[in-house]
Parts: C-alpha cells; structure tokens; sequence
C-alpha cells in the first residue's frame, strides 16, 4: 500500500477532513479557525501534520490568505465527498430512529421547481410523509460540482447539451418552450397580436449575459430586425423576475409551465408573442451507476409520472 493509499484509508480523521474543507471555503487560518471554533495555531499545527502524512504542500500560505496547491485541491475534494458522505448516512440512520422514512437532496432549477419537482414532492408526501427533501436552488455551473461530490443526490432542471459527461446519466421529461410573461393588467398582457417591437420598448428582465439563454433571446430580436432592450434587468431568479415584472412593468421570460402555473394564481399574464428558440428538455441528472437512496430513486419514480403527465399538455 503507497503512502497516499495509507493515509487516505487510515490516517486522516473527521477533524481533518473538515479542517481542509473549512480552509478551502474560507481561504484564511483566521476564519477557518473561527468558523471550527478553535485557534489559529491549532489549524495551523493540523494543517502541518496533514501535510507531513501526505509528504507534500497541500496550501500556499501568504499575508493575503491560503490558496490550495494542485494536490490540496485534490485532496480538498475528496474530503467534501467524504463529509457528503458523512451527512447523508447520519440524516439517514437519524430518520430510521425518529420513525421517519429517509431524505433526499435535490439541486434544480427554476424551470423545474414550481411544477414538476413541487408535484413530484406532494406525490412523494402522499405516500411518506415523514420523508424529507432538501432542495437547493441554482444552476448547472453551480449544482453539477455538487452532484460529482455528493452533496446532491439528483438534478431536475434543463439538459444543456453543453454540460454532458461521461460520468454523468441524462434522462428527458418533457420539452418545455419559453414564453414571454408580464404582470397582470400591464397592456401586452391583453393585447391581441402583440409584436416583438412591443417589446423591445418595454423594461426586461433577462438572463445573465453568460447565460445560453440570453443569446438566443437577443437574437430573437434581432431576427425582427430590432435591437435588444436598452432598460434591462440581469438576473436569472423567479423572484427577481416577479419583483420587476410588478416593480417596473417589465417583461420577462420563464418556461411555459411555470409561467401557466402561476397565471392561474394570478401573479403574471402570457403575452401573446411567439418565443421560437430552441431549448433542451426538463429532465434528470444523476451520477451515472449511482443506484441513490430508496427515497431518492422513489422521487425519480415520482418524477417520471408527473413528467409523463406534463408532456401531454
């Protein structure tokens, strides 16, 4: 067994794991130490012998802070998907002894949340209603490192194309296309055959400019040989989105589903426009050969039926 071998097996303990882990977050003794509750010169002394274990520098230190070297961050990694590890096994046997049924952690994306997760859930509910879900709200550039290390069980959210991997198992739901969406009462919201130059006059709020989506809805504009909204709004959060679309009168963009859901609550109108872009399905995201937690593969299970569902309409 090489050195590496041996200390990752055996030699690294919890308080380890969870110093570099803390050190890596914060990127300072000083509030690693405060976050751990300990001193700096026990972080430091920790650190240090972690470094004599594994014969290598795993943190650059200077007056500006700590930086991972290139096998610290390797090291860094392991020991999140270690703690991951650590966490769901201990929620699990936790829920066993409180007489609950287990827990689930779920990264997802607006497009996704209102509807198909939030279906899924109550479905999950009706059937276990002491089982927990954690959900955590974002997108793929920040949720895929979160699944790769475990501290994810499951992504529900649009498949870009863009982000497939090898380790990574992709399955598609439903296709669900953009709509244009403004407050109730605003005047696109009744008029008949609203045009894209309507819009274009209009406050809106858009998605980031790295986003795929912000792209493809400039180009729209484009297309109608127009230029984009000069009074925009850059965010890619439904609550921003509705602040703005109230606040300002801005239109805004959200998938259909959504933008259904909550018109029949009353918080937003459809505006009458074509949105002719092409967009990935709503679908799942799981580590591929990863069989998940009896709650995890029952919420896929009850995924897959209100996905079917929604396919239909």
């Amino acid at each position: 067994m090489s050195q590496i071998d041996r200390v990752l097996r055996s030699n690294l303990k919890l308080r380890h794991l969870q110093m570099l882990v803390a050190l890596d977050q914060f990127r300072h003794v000083g509030r690693a130490a405060d976050f751990l509750s300990v001193t700096q010169p026990a972080v430091s002394k920790t650190l240090a012998e972690i470094e004599r274990m594994f014969g290598l520098p795993l943190f650059d230190r200077s007056t500006r802070g700590t930086e991972p070297t290139a096998a610290g961050a390797s090291v860094v990694r392991f020991a999140r998907s270690v703690l991951a590890g650590y966490d769901r096994t201990r929620d699990e046997i936790a829920a066993e002894a409180s007489g609950a049924r287990g827990r689930t952690s779920v990264g997802a994306m607006v497009a996704a949340t209102p509807v198909l997760l939030a279906q899924a859930v109550e479905k999950l509910k009706a059937r276990s209603r002491h089982t927990t879900v954690l959900i955590e709200e974002g997108d793929l550039t920040r949720l895929l490192p979160k699944l790769r290390l475990g501290e994810l069980d499951l992504f529900v959210g649009r498949l870009e194309p863009g982000y497939a991997s090898p380790d990574l198992e992709t399955e598609a739901l439903y296709d669900d296309p953009m709509v244009a969406v403004v407050r109730p009462g605003h005047p696109l919201a009744t008029k008949r055959k609203p045009r894209w130059a309507d819009i274009a006059g209009q406050p809106c709020v858009l998605p980031p400019p790295w986003a795929s989506l912000r792209v493809k809805l400039e180009q729209q504009f484009f297309a109608h040989d127009l230029h984009p909204p000069a009074d925009i709004v850059e965010s890619a959060s439904f609550l921003s989105q509705i602040t703005f679309l109230h606040q300002r009168g801005a239109v805004a963009f959200m998938a259909r589903t959504v933008a259904r859901h909550f018109a029949e609550q009353g918080m937003l109108a459809v505006v009458k426009v074509p949105v002719e872009i092409e967009l990935p399905p709503v679908g799942l995201i799981r580590m591929r050969g990863a069989e998940g937690t009896p709650v995890t593969q029952a919420l896929v299970g009850c995924l897959r039926e209100v996905g079917n569902w929604e396919s239909v309409l």
